[in-house]
């Protein structure tokens, strides 16, 4: 697949190679999220070199990781390291010597540091002084956010401050779908969000496979031979250090359990053990904490935890539980089972783009002139009607109620006039008490209608998903 989109990360990128040289670059993101595609384009575009780090030994490291740099600095590897530092004090030579000045990216630095502790103090004195001499461009890159945190990000990490470019490689944004899976309706991209969430790998992937959503699931995911067939497992292997012992944790919220004390009752661990391995998979971009709309994050006691990607919600809802029968089953009874927990993993993802592209829905649309909105969230409050979507407009003037209602084929006038009329008749959330009745805009999102329903129902907006997916 080609590479896609990126443009703002490279930017920053190619900003670093515009000044004097011996500058730093650290790249953090989930794995699968792209980081290792960025650095190979931007490293490859600029003449530069690529690196990356395993899981073996420090001397094996350093044979592999100077064999590598003998591509553009020739006789580098003709000789042993007997540390860190004499390596890149001869890298630091060479490099000035022929007038090199990178970039060079070091991936998964983790695996180097869990190896080898001494290498961010080597690092730290290497940017400092001799990578500065040599006016070499370095790129530090890595995948377990807690690991990077204590090397780079935290205040009192040995590489802090250092960066003059930081940032996190974050899932494409949904809008790309087409340029990866060409032309589409709303529906299937959709559902392909709901397959594949924003991870280029699982597009590429995607891609290869062709046919419909359903047949790519089965090959990819359900059939006991697909590459994702294991993927969360392994991606929790792949941790430094391991995180496999939180797999309860996710294989609980995947099967509708979102509140800590649940969570903590359903595995028989204490509540009060849960905060830590929630925060870490917080961190691993696999779990997020939800709070009701209004409500401060870290005082809300209403938090709600889910799975925060698709895929993750698709695997530990088919795959997990059922992974004997998936073993035995047949081409057609795998899809049958797919297919009868397709409709809510759909109806999640729809949600969730919802919230995620009304900030900047299509300002010709009658909803979108009423904004711009703020950052949506879901409302909920003990026996009270939940609320899929509320926003406040960004002058604070207006509030929005939304319902976002989901189906594999476009809504046709009946059922509008129907979910219409429940939505303007429901009651509204608390924080519509502090707006005068005019002020509330009530708003039913879909992702596709039949032609000729119109564009407002008994004062309820009706809006399409191409006016959100295709501002």
């Amino acid at each position: 697949m080609r590479f896609i989109n990126r443009n703002e990360e490279m930017e920053v990128l190619v900003r670093l190679l515009s000044g004097t040289g011996g500058r730093l670059a650290v790249v953090y993101g989930r794995r699968r999220i792209g980081k290792t595609r960025l650095l190979l384009e931007w490293a490859e575009r600029n003449g530069g070199l690529y690196t990356v780090a395993d899981q073996s030994a420090p001397e094996v490291q350093r044979r592999y990781f100077a064999s590598t740099v003998a591509q553009v600095l020739p006789g580098f590897a003709d000789v042993e390291y007997p540390d860190w530092a004499s390596l890149f004090s001869r890298l630091a030579r060479d490099a000035r010597a022929r007038k090199w000045h990178g970039p060079l990216v070091i991936d998964e630095l983790p695996y180097l540091a869990f190896a080898a502790p001494e290498i961010a103090s080597v690092l730290q004195r290497f940017i400092d002084h001799e990578a500065k001499a040599a006016r070499l461009t370095l790129a530090l890159a890595g995948s377990s956010q807690r690991m990077m945190q204590g090397l780079v990000l935290a205040a009192s990490a040995p590489l802090y401050g250092r960066a003059e470019a930081l940032f996190e490689v974050k899932p494409l944004s949904p809008r790309y779908l087409p340029s990866a899976f060409g032309k589409r309706s709303i529906i299937e991209l959709v559902q392909l969000y709901a397959a594949w969430g924003g991870v280029p790998r699982y597009w590429e992937l995607a891609v290869e496979a062709g046919n419909g959503v359903e047949s790519q699931i089965d090959a990819l995911v359900l059939n006991p031979l697909g590459p994702l067939h294991t993927e969360p497992d392994r991606l929790l292997l792949e941790e430094v250090p391991s995180a496999v012992e939180l797999r309860p944790i996710l294989d609980t919220v995947g099967q509708g359990v979102h509140r800590a004390s649940e969570i903590a009752g359903r595995i028989g661990w204490k509540a009060t053990s849960l905060s830590r391995p929630l925060q870490r998979l917080q961190e691993l971009g696999l779990i997020s904490r939800e709070v009701p709309y209004g409500e401060p994050e870290h005082l809300s006691k209403r938090s709600l935890y889910k799975l925060n990607d698709p895929f993750a919600r698709l695997w530990f809802r088919v795959v997990a539980p059922n992974r004997g029968r998936l073993a035995s089953s047949k081409a057609n009874e795998r899809i049958a089972l797919l297919r009868t927990h397709w409709p809510i993993l759909a109806a999640l993802a729809w949600e969730e783009l919802c919230r995620t592209f009304v900030t900047d829905i299509d300002h010709r649309s009658a909803l979108g002139r009423l904004g711009p909105w703020r950052t949506p969230a879901r409302w909920w409050r003990g026996n009270a009607p939940e609320w899929d979507l509320v926003s406040a407009s960004d002058d604070g003037k207006r509030l929005l109620t939304a319902e976002v209602k989901w189906s594999a084929r476009p809504f046709d006038v009946r059922e509008l006039e129907r979910l219409a009329h429940e939505t303007a008749r429901k009651l509204l959330p608390a924080p519509a008490l502090r707006f005068k009745a005019e002020s509330v805009v009530r708003a039913l999102l879909v992702p596709e209608v039949s032609r000729g329903a119109p564009r407002v129902l008994g004062g309820v907006h009706i809006v399409r998903g191409r006016e959100l997916l295709m501002a």
